[in-house]
């Protein structure tokens, strides 16, 4: 299979790059960028006037929306989808599953003299019904309550979804229970940037600032990887699990770090052409493209947005990604680690905050020390992380982030923040009592004089911290590449809107006691930075030291999903998350107990797909590349000859077999457990069945390295992250 696999791959390669026209020219990309999305200038030409500016006011104030403008909004959006030949709509969402949902309805409705019309109105495009008792409630809902409502999220505009000759009009939509609760990614996401922008409004009105809303500002990276098709559907643990849970090591990896930045592969670009040039259709502002560091591993980043249309813009990018890889033979895989031995996919969470006339709040500008607006948000963020790590760090933990996270490759579970020499000096300064300058990072001087005089930035990036200030935005680094970051990003927002709300209050109560605003800036900030500066770190976070002085700062080092996952439902979590009205102790409840049940339910799969594969694939390879050297060395004595190395391989062989086929059997045993509890069987998978799968792998990978190629079930990695 592995044999008839590579030959399968490697044609379709030669056939691809025989191809006529396989690369056709992009269009004109100013013309192209959101031509299938009902976004502002399509509004302004289609709605009444009226209709427009209530509109306007609803997206950028969040005044709530009257039916008349939903029916006038309804009725243009309709008309503007038929023109382009949508049949029917959908309301998109984001239910707990962690990906995206929809049910189509036909625009169409019977007349009375037997002919069909098209109609849409106000109330179709503001709530929807979907039968949606299956998703994953948490215990909010039993199976036989259904009744559950998608309610259109005017912030981000329709769009239309064109696939082969069918056009649908998709309308991004929260979704919630008939008591109102979240039972969503989106609801919380929402209300989390309400919760920050009413704190952030107060702070800068201590500035003299007359922004009367803030918003958070989003851009995410996604790194993924592409493989062969044929590969993928001789794998079942990659059609299954979206990881390999066997694979030999290959002789070459990434040891020698060609992959990274280097020559796109021909049909590796093709694709990517083909993905961006769909996704600037729908409005998202794709602009970087990469080789990733391990093999057949790459990158894709957007343009900065509004977080809830980031949020959804990045949900479709993985929708794109993985839709348009097959029509040039390849798939792409968003889980976070599908090859052992190489680099995982993450996926960047880049974070800011700006009012309504565009200001970044965390823009430090030329001398950051005296721009004491710039340092009360900065510290805000330091504040909010080191007293919110332990609820950070359950927001980005799941099965696949635990292969990543605390590797040399991801950023450690120990949450941090990297600020650089230029804030850290900054900071300093205010702990001693006040700051009085910047260091600045001069020019470098490369030695050649052909070349331009580069401006050098003040302090250096640091990879292996997870939460790094970058310039003028805070990287989120552990957010996994599969997960939907409207999560993370709901805590984060709380985490800061909770810092600013404390700010707010003591400049607030220190000005109505007469202080000067700046005075009392600069005595709060220093009070901060010497509270919360042991979140501040610049070093190695790979190191062993740093584990050690973490602890001794008294930092959480939650290594794993089951350990992580208890402080969403802390009593101080849930105060917090109730205080600001981003979610109800029940509705985190809920949450907790759909990630654990995804935690068990994930290792359940990947260790019943591990007994399948070592049963129906490996053990039938082996036994016959066992029964071929007993055939050998038999033939050898029959000859009357010795065969010395023979009997010592089939010796070798013999006992690895062996050893593969108990370690088999101990594994499903232990998968036939069934705890009284969820986070009890959570830590019998952590605790024995992890363990179980990884003697199984290295058991079944040294039984790679013995077979030869032609009796090897499968692909081997040495095919699957090279053949391109």
């Amino acid at each position: 299979m592995g044999s008839a696999a590579l030959t399968e791959a490697v044609k379709s390669i030669r056939d691809w790059s025989k191809s006529e026209g396989r690369v056709a020219p992009l269009p004109n990309m100013a013309e192209l960028f959101g031509s299938l999305v009902f976004n502002d200038k399509v509004q302004q030409a289609r709605l009444p006037k009226p209709a427009y500016r209530a509109l306007r006011a609803t997206i950028t104030r969040g005044v709530p929306l009257e039916l008349s403008t939903a029916d006038a909004v309804a009725s243009a959006l309709k008309d503007w989808a038929v023109e382009h030949g949508a049949t029917h709509y959908t309301h998109w969402f984001q239910p707990m599953t962690g990906i995206t949902a929809e049910k189509h309805d036909s625009f169409l409705a019977p007349s009375s003299d037997g002919r069909a019309v098209a109609e849409f109105s106000g109330k179709e495009l503001v709530k929807g019904e979907p039968d949606a008792s299956s998703f994953p409630s948490g215990g909010m809902r039993s199976t036989f309550e259904a009744r559950g409502y998608t309610a259109w999220d005017p912030t981000n505009p329709p769009w239309l979804h064109v696939n082969g000759n069918n056009v649908t009009l998709v309308i991004p939509t929260a979704f919630v229970s008939w008591t109102g609760e979240a039972l969503d990614k989106k609801t919380p996401l929402l209300r989390s940037i309400e919760a920050l922008s009413t704190q952030a409004v107060r702070v800068l009105q201590l500035f003299g600032s007359t922004a009367e809303r803030v918003t958070t500002t989003c851009g995410p990276e996604q790194e993924y990887f592409l493989i062969d098709q044929n590969f993928f559907y001789a794998r079942p643990d990659l059609i299954n699990a979206g990881r390999t849970l066997f694979g030999a090591k290959p002789p070459k990896g990434q040891e020698m770090e060609d992959q990274y930045f280097g020559s796109i592969p021909e049909r590796v670009l093709a694709f990517m052409a083909e993905a961006e040039t769909e996704l600037y259709k729908v409005g998202v502002p794709i602009k970087t493209r990469h080789n990733e560091v391990a093999p057949s591993q790459y990158e894709v980043a957007p343009i900065f947005e509004q977080a809830n249309v980031a949020v959804d813009h990045q949900m479709m990018t993985m929708e794109f990604l993985k839709r348009i890889a097959p029509k040039y033979g390849l798939v792409c895989l968003l889980h976070e680690k599908p090859f052992a031995g190489v680099n995982g996919s993450g996926k960047h969470n880049n974070w800011s905050m700006a009012d309504e006339f565009g200001n970044n709040l965390l823009n430090p500008g030329d001398n950051p020390h005296d721009n004491m607006q710039f340092l009360v948000f900065c510290v805000a963020v330091l504040r909010a992380v080191d007293r919110c790590q332990g609820l950070l760090r359950a927001s980005i933990a799941s099965a696949g982030n635990d292969h990543r996270l605390g590797a040399n490759e991801a950023p450690p579970a120990i949450l941090s923040i990297f600020l650089g020499d230029q804030l850290t000096d900054i900071l300093e300064q205010i702990e001693a009592g006040a700051a009085k300058s910047t260091r600045q990072g001069g020019h470098l001087d490369v030695g050649v004089s052909a070349l331009p005089r580069l401006p050098r930035d003040a302090g250096d990036r640091n990879r292996t911290s997870p939460f790094a200030f970058t310039g003028n935005k805070f990287e989120f680094r552990a957010v996994s590449s599969g997960q939907n970051i409207a999560w993370p990003n709901t805590v984060l927002n709380v985490a800061v809107a909770d810092a600013l709300e404390s700010i707010a209050d003591e400049l607030e109560k220190a000005v109505k006691g007469g202080q000067d605003v700046l005075k009392a800036v600069a005595k709060l900030l220093t009070k901060l930075v010497r509270e919360h500066k042991r979140i501040v770190f610049n070093g190695n976070g790979y190191s062993k030291e740093w584990e050690k002085e973490a602890g001794k700062r008294g930092l959480l080092n939650l290594k794993n999903t089951v350990d992580a996952l208890p402080q969403l439902v802390t009593t101080e979590a849930i105060k917090l998350l109730e205080r600001h009205k981003v979610m109800s102790g029940r509705e985190l409840h809920a949450r907790y107990e759909v990630y654990l049940e995804a935690y068990n339910k994930t290792l359940n799969i990947e260790g019943q797909l591990m007994v399948l594969m070592a049963n129906r694939y490996i053990l039938p390879a082996a036994l016959e590349y066992q029964r071929q050297i007993a055939a050998s060395v038999s033939a050898v004595k029959a000859a009357g000859a010795t065969s010395v190395q023979g009997k010592k391989l089939l010796g070798t062989y013999a006992k690895l077999v062996d050893q593969f086929r108990t370690q088999t059997d101990a594994l499903t045993t232990l998968l036939e457990h069934a705890g009284s509890s969820a986070e009890k069987h959570a830590a019998h998978m952590r605790d024995k069945v992890v363990p179980a799968m990884e003697k199984l792998r290295l058991t079944g990978d040294q039984l790679e390295l013995l077979t030869p190629h032609e009796v090897w079930p499968m692909p081997t990695y040495r095919e699957m992250l090279f053949v391109k």
